[in-house]
């Protein structure tokens, strides 16, 4: 199995006002992803609010996002939020019985703060061993602590043959670096969530971008992954704009990316369940306002410059 490279959003859920799941508002979502050109989904993550979702309103949502892509796009999903390791394995069998192209496991489920690397090398091999026939991926998932894999822990992992995805959160060109030397010859491709670092990243041989901006304007990092050795004057000018613009990622998230997307034109309510829409001010909802302007004028500049000439 080969993960494509490219971009990879960090799905929200759409709720409805009684909190309950929105699935026609998932089905805008999901078609939305995909008419910006990004090369797979990342299901029942942190920016889906998976701690606040039941199992079966996980397995749900993964089994609703990967019948509706169809196979146009790989799906891959996390959802493995509990403490105990055969728990984990339950939500591992039951949400990858959905039909995702692989399982993502959270770094910070397999060791507490306080345990150290064997402890998470023991339970990552158990778990390989109870379920043998599921492909995963890794996820550095900053909540409810952020457990960052070392180059050598990450190797480890990768040379089992069995993970072929990584969202990277940590932020740090150097240790990008060493991971991505530490997972040569492996299936495992590492995607960055951190935008300022983008473009350093594929420089050094990363596979792309998983983050939440992918959420606002995906297509965005769509023409920055594609210009980056072709156009690398244009790459550098799309890697200023949106290091900068993920600053609106903070914004009172994801009720900033779901208003950017009622603004697209999606039928989504301000609704979650980690955040109350209540908090979402007018200044904010300006905010995200001049983000989408600005966003239209960048895609306006690229339109109009088929060689690199575009000018932010």
């Amino acid at each position: 199995m080969i993960i494509p490279q490219g971009v990879w959003p960090t799905m929200v859920t759409p709720f409805k006002a009684d909190q309950q799941i929105d699935y026609a508002g998932l089905e805008q979502l999901i078609e939305w992803y995909l008419a910006h050109g990004v090369q797979g989904l990342f299901s029942v993550c942190l920016s889906s609010e998976m701690y606040q979702l039941s199992l079966a309103e996980r397995v749900k949502v993964a089994r609703f996002v990967t019948d509706q892509v169809a196979g146009r796009v790989p799906v891959v999903a996390s959802g493995h939020i509990s403490y105990s390791v055969e728990d984990q394995i339950d939500e591992i069998k039951q949400i990858s019985a959905a039909g995702v192209t692989a399982f993502v496991l959270n770094t910070n489920r397999l060791a507490r703060a306080s345990e150290d690397d064997e402890v998470l090398k023991q339970r990552a091999a158990f778990i390989l061993e109870q379920v043998p026939d599921v492909a995963f991926g890794l996820y550095e998932c900053p909540v409810p602590y952020k457990r960052s894999l070392s180059p050598e822990l990450l190797g480890w992992l990768a040379r089992t043959g069995r993970f072929y995805f990584l969202k990277d959160t940590e932020g740090v060109p150097a240790h990008m670096k060493a991971k991505l030397e530490a997972v040569q010859g492996t299936p495992l491709r590492i995607f960055d969530a951190e935008s300022a670092t983008l473009l350093t990243s594929l420089e050094a041989g990363a596979s792309g971008y998983s983050g939440i901006m992918a959420n606002f304007h995906p297509d965005l990092y769509v023409e920055l992954i594609k210009s980056y050795t072709v156009h690398p004057e244009r790459a550098h000018r799309l890697q200023n704009y949106i290091g900068l613009a993920s600053a609106m990622g903070r914004v009172l998230y994801p009720v900033g990316s779901k208003y950017y997307l009622q603004l697209e034109g999606l039928e989504l309510l301000l609704d979650g369940r980690t955040q109350h829409k209540e908090a979402f001010t007018v200044y904010m909802q300006h905010e995200i306002e001049h983000l989408r302007r600005s966003d239209q004028d960048i895609r306006s500049q690229i339109a109009a410059n088929s060689s690199d000439k575009l000018h932010i």
